[in-house]
């Protein structure tokens, strides 16, 4: 029988490199987004390549009753959760705190905070039952820093931080892994969300860097999942080499 990875946010960029090296390597695959096109193209994609089994949930993490009632409805053969992977968030904006968008804060403390939440509440029974699971978090060195016109987006990433350092403890007693994954930049469709798409400011957040890929991020966590079952990584950061921290550079020219 495969393990089964479920992964929020996989219609694009980290989710959807970490679904197709999940696959590779023979899990079978729960991918959810709000895309319901992206997600029944990636799961034609993944069966046919990888000979392994998907299941397509469309829902935003945002909204609690759509994510209960996924999950509540789960079919029994799916319920076996060995990995979840809370990749699902944004950033929107980059703004000065007095000139920022509150609908923006609102959107990116729903989805970034309480949607890892509510779907990590759904989920935990299914590893419960088993004693054993694994949950990946995806923070960000915004969550270890805070920088300039960062302000909500980084408040968002230390509550992730908070968040999966509290999980940790509390789970150790259902012998459930929890690590936090925080990336520095890496080129995906990231920054053209954040800039509500203005591709050349969000082309000129990479310019004169290699920047850290989706796929990077996916075999990180692919590491992660897949070490002893003694051992856990608890807190990873992982930049490129020309990044230290969340606002230190070297750019070429």
């Amino acid at each position: 029988m495969n393990k089964i990875i479920l992964i929020t946010g996989a219609t694009s960029g980290i989710g959807k490199a970490a679904a197709i090296k999940f696959a590779a390597a023979k899990f079978d695959v729960i991918i959810t987004g709000r895309r319901n096109e992206r997600l029944t193209e990636l799961k034609l994609q993944l069966e046919k390549e990888y000979g392994i089994q998907v299941l397509p949930l469309c829902f935003d993490v945002q909204d609690r009753q759509a994510v209960t009632a996924a999950f509540t409805n789960l079919p029994e053969q799916w319920q076996k959760i060995d990995v979840l992977f809370n990749n699902a968030g944004l950033a929107l904006g980059r703004d000065s705190f007095e000139d920022a968008d509150m609908n923006d804060w609102e959107t990116m403390l729903n989805s970034n905070v309480h949607g890892l939440l509510y779907v990590s509440k759904a989920v935990l029974p299914f590893m419960i039952a088993q004693q054993k699971g694994h949950i990946v978090n995806m923070g960000s060195v915004a969550g270890k820093e805070v920088y300039e016109k960062g302000n909500v987006y980084c408040a968002s990433k230390f509550a992730v931080d908070a968040i999966t350092k509290g999980m940790r403890i509390d789970l150790l007693k259902h012998n459930i892994k929890v690590t936090g994954i925080h990336p520095g930049a890496v080129e995906t469709e990231f920054s053209l969300v954040r800039f509500k798409g203005q591709e050349e400011t969000a082309k000129a957040a990479y310019a004169g860097l290699t920047p850290l890929t989706a796929e990077d991020i996916a075999d990180t966590v692919f590491y992660c999942v897949n070490l002893p079952a003694h051992v856990c990584i608890n807190d990873l950061v992982i930049t490129c080499t020309q990044q230290a921290g969340a606002y230190y550079f070297y750019k070429k020219q």
